[in-house]
Parts: C-alpha cells; structure tokens; sequence
C-alpha cells in the first residue's frame, strides 16, 4: 500500500511541476512588475485556499509557534516567488527556467543539514548532472548576469523552502500550511509595501488580461499546486521533490513553444540537456526504491 502511495504522490508531483511549467508564462504574459504580480498572486491564492478550508471544515487552530514557523516560511517563498518573476522580467523565461533547476544542488547541501544525515555522494552528482543537461539546452549570455543572480537566490529559496516544509508536512495538513504560508507571505509583502507607500490607486489598476492570468495563477498554478505538493512531500523525499521539480524548465519550454509557436525554436541540444535530466530523475529514483 505504502509503494502504491509513493508513485501515485510521485505522478501527481510531476502533473504539479507541469502546472508550475507554465508559471513562467504566465509571469510573461501578465503585465505587472514582480512585486505587484506576487502580492496580487499570494492575496488571491490565500483567498482560493481558505474557501477550500471552509469547504473542508477543516480547523485552522494551531499553536502559536508552529503559526510563526509558517509565516516565516511564507516570506521565504514569497522572496523566491519575486527573485523567479524578477529575473523573467529582466531576462527571460528560458534563463530562469534553467538557473532554477540548481535548486537540486542547493538541496543536496540543504537537506543533510536540515535533517542531521550524512551527504549522499551520488544526490550531489545528480544535482550536477542536472546542471550540465541544462547548460547544454541553454547557453547563458553575460548579457543576463542580473537576471542569472536573481535566478540563482531564486533557487536557494525553493531548495530552502523545500527542505522545510519537508518536516511540515509530516504533521500538519496540507491546506492548513498553504494557507498560513500564502497568508504570511501576503502580511509580509503588505508591510514592505506599507513602508514604502507603494499601495497607490494605479497599483490596483489591473487590466482585464491581468485579472484573467491572475486568477488563472493563483488558483490553478497556487492554491491546487500549493496544497497537492505539501500533500505528496508525505511520501517523498525534499531531495526527490526537487529533483522532479528540474523537469519544470521543459515542460515550460515546451510549453512556450506551443503558445509563442514560433518564437521558440528547439535546436538537437534540447533534446539532449532533456535526456540528461530525464534520466537523472528516473534514476535517482530507481536508487531511492533499492535503497529503501
């Protein structure tokens, strides 16, 4: 029963990634800046969870500590939400798809840490692998150093993110997290731009375009991707989660290509960088199943 739940969590992780895929195009095709664009995506994505809580009947009481713990989870994945559409904005999508998949490496290193084990050699060999694969499908230009910086701190943060709610979610539900950690990344972002008398009449000027790939962010791409990948990290590891999550730069690619047709162009080192990482992720997790 327990393998039957692995690989339907480990199925469902990648229709998540694949959602998570087409983020970067929404961070394109949506007008806002960074800042705005994951205010506005977080204040929604709280809104859609805490209709499903309510629909649940699902308690939202929780000691007061373990509440603190999740908001400062919120403004660490708010933070990389904002380096991730930052570094769209002053890149481009293809760029950032692929500094993110250095979140395995950060992992690799995060996770031992986080969870007092040894490094395991072949975690960080895959994680590298993983780079390599993408260096091949894109050839990074100096002229996108910023946005390459952005992308990196992006990384880290997802692999921080990752590691923590790795313990989260083995004693908490998922919903409940989600929502603290959307909602504290919101109180967060709502401070900051308090201080700096950001909240004007055009900040909440949106156009009919912005309001449609809003919602379409924050519910499908937040809200469902948030709780179903909180959900499935019961059964798998961070390492293995954010490993899987490398396979996001193709999906977004492929994506892309579908949407701005011939504005993306796949060359045969695509293909290549596409095997490489494929199969990394399925055999870490051949090696993940020996193991256990």
């Amino acid at each position: 029963m327990q393998e039957g739940k692995n690989l339907n969590s480990y199925l469902r992780l990648h229709l998540i990634v694949f959602i998570w895929g087409f983020t970067a195009i929404l961070g394109a095709l949506i007008s806002l800046e960074a800042l705005p664009l994951v205010w506005f995506r977080m204040l929604f994505a709280s809104g859609f969870i805490l209709s499903y809580i309510f629909i649940k009947h699902i308690s939202l009481k929780l000691p007061t500590k373990t509440i603190f713990a999740f908001l400062f989870a919120g403004l660490i994945i708010a933070l990389h939400w904002f380096t991730f559409f930052k570094a769209i904005k002053v890149s481009n999508v293809s760029v950032t798809l692929a500094c993110l998949a250095t979140g395995a490496f950060f992992t690799s290193i995060l996770e031992p840490i986080f969870y007092k084990r040894k490094i395991i050699f072949y975690e960080v060999l895959f994680g590298l692998v993983v780079i390599a694969g993408l260096y091949l499908i894109f050839k990074v230009q100096g002229n996108y150093v910023y946005g390459i910086v952005l992308a990196l701190t992006s990384a880290f943060l997802s692999a921080l993110f990752s590691v923590i709610n790795g313990k989260f979610a083995q004693k908490y539900n998922p919903a409940i997290i989600s929502f603290y950690e959307i909602f504290g990344g919101v109180l967060f972002l709502s401070i900051y731009l308090l201080f700096t008398q950001s909240f004007t009449t055009s900040f909440f000027n949106l156009s009919t375009s912005d309001l449609l790939w809003l919602l379409v962010l924050s519910s499908v791409c937040t809200a469902y991707a948030f709780i179903a990948s909180v959900g499935v990290m019961k059964y798998l590891s961070p390492y293995t989660v954010m490993l899987t999550i490398n396979l996001e730069p193709i999906y977004g690619i492929v994506l892309a290509l579908l949407i701005f047709n011939d504005k993306e162009k796949m060359s045969p080192q695509f293909y290549v960088g596409a095997l490489i990482i494929l199969s990394t992720v399925i055999l870490n997790g051949i090696l993940k199943n020996r193991n256990r």
